[in-house]
């Protein structure tokens, strides 16, 4: 059963979202009405509810415009029972509702801000969108225009796993009043000029211990033979089974990308005179660092905030902070 006010708002309209309804079908020949009408049960009823509580004269209007992009998104396969990954509609039902008071101004930028961020969390190996959503919804009372949910939004995709986004979600974080970027890096008391001072510096602030990235494809991971590895500004480009890649790393995670045999051969293949291998032992500057694998044929690569360690004898890439 859906709400009463939900109810009550498609009886009111039934001529016009029957024939939208009726349009789509003709757009999307395989669209699943049952599974249409199970979307708007679990995903769009909520959110209704939440606007029709917050702002009830503009109920109607966001009715609407979630029904219209509802029809799309089932019409796609991206949303309902059969979607081929549950974020979108765990958005739709359970963060699209903190924003009640947005979607009520906006209801087309909101939802299709949210609709576009969920798809691409999901499409992101490594990525945290559990993490994304519960901290984005946390934050949902601070957000008060389109533009800092924009803003927010990116800042915490980042801190969830989406590491290309570092550069991006600094430069927005700077557009917010300092108290919510703070509170979206999660450092309140902090001062904002000198947190993204910091970070802007180190991508590898707040993770002294480094990541691992990668392991044997046969098994789920991302390399067919373990991989070689040159380093760039942005990251390593990466060869593994004459497949080539862009690794994006930092603090918050690891990230993937296509790259070209060129991009690799055209990588420089030194290293800084502060960092080298000796036996088993990786030295940066002063620090000694005993890697977990075998001594002999250890290969390193360095940019100027990172180290990457290779080895024949496994398939990951081990990341540590040259700081």
């Amino acid at each position: 059963m859906i709400s009463p006010a939900f109810a009550s708002i498609l009886a009111s309209g039934r001529a016009q979202f029957n024939g939208r309804a009726a349009e789509a079908r003709r757009r999307f020949p395989s669209l699943d009405m049952a599974a249409f009408g199970a979307f708007l049960h679990d995903g769009v009823d909520p959110l209704v509810v939440a606007v029709a509580a917050a702002a009830p004269e503009r109920a109607g209007g966001v009715t609407l415009a979630a029904y219209d992009m509802a029809l799309e998104l089932v019409g796609h396969g991206l949303a309902g029972p059969a979607a081929k990954n549950p974020l979108l509609n765990s958005v739709w039902r359970e963060l699209a509702p903190s924003f009640a008071p947005l979607l009520a101004t906006a209801p087309v930028e909101v939802l299709g801000m949210l609709s576009n961020a969920a798809i691409h969390m999901a499409s992101v190996a490594g990525a945290r969108p559990a993490q994304w959503q519960r901290e984005l919804a946390a934050l949902a009372a601070q957000i008060a225009t389109v533009a800092q949910l924009r803003a927010v939004g990116q800042v915490l995709a980042w801190r969830a796993g989406v590491a290309h986004f570092r550069l991006g979600a600094l430069a927005a974080a700077d557009t917010l009043p300092p108290a919510l970027a703070l509170a979206a890096f999660g450092e309140p008391a902090a001062h904002w000029p000198q947190v993204h001072a910091q970070l802007l510096a180190n991508p590898w602030r707040g993770n002294a211990e480094g990541r691992e990235f990668g392991s044997f494809s046969g098994l789920g991971g991302a390399f067919g033979t373990p991989p070689q590895v040159r380093a760039t500004n942005d990251g390593f480009v990466v060869r593994s089974a004459e497949r080539h890649y862009l690794l994006v790393a930092d603090a918050c995670g690891a990230v993937l990308h296509s790259a070209t045999a060129q991009e690799f051969e055209q990588a420089p293949n030194g290293q800084p005179s502060s960092v080298r291998v000796d036996g088993a032992s990786l030295h940066i500057g002063a620090r000694s660092i005993v890697l977990d694998v075998p001594p002999g044929d250890i290969a390193i690569a360095a940019n100027a905030h990172t180290v990457a360690i290779t080895s024949p004898w496994t398939h990951a890439i081990r990341l540590l902070p040259l700081a």
